[in-house]
């Protein structure tokens, strides 16, 4: 059962990685742009259509890649934790973008960045109890 539960958590997240990706280089490629911190030091732009690319390449190899899925789990874990300070930027600077036109709604999105690598763990087999005989 929990290896049903691992493949349905690696498909949804690469699912909608690369959704999310998609959307980056497309319809919501300037909502990202506002969230790139301005201490960044890279084009907002830039950041936005390669922090997409990213997430294509990690949600797609997530999904066509099972035998790599502890690899690239531990990949995309470690991609939402790089992003992460975004999200904080975002809210410490009260940046509006995705409906978070709050200072509450942007602390409460914090608290779902480690729901995020936990799962991206999960899906990759990181998280599995093993049995000691």
């Amino acid at each position: 059962m929990a290896s049903v539960a691992r493949t349905a958590a690696r498909l949804l997240l690469g699912a909608a990685m690369v959704g999310a990706g998609v959307a980056h280089l497309t319809v919501q490629r300037q909502e990202f742009q506002a969230q790139v911190p301005a201490w960044f030091p890279l084009d907002e732009d830039l950041t936005v259509l390669g922090s997409g690319v990213a997430e294509i390449v990690l949600g797609a190899s997530f999904i066509v890649f099972p035998k790599k899925r502890r690899l690239v789990g531990a990949l995309l874990a470690a991609f939402f934790v790089v992003v992460f300070p975004g999200n904080v930027a975002q809210y410490l600077e009260g940046t509006d973008a995705f409906g978070l036109d709050t200072d509450r709604k942007r602390l409460v999105r914090l608290f779902f960045q480690p729901l995020l690598v936990l799962l991206a763990l999960f899906g990759g087999g990181w998280l599995r109890r093993t049995r000691r005989d």
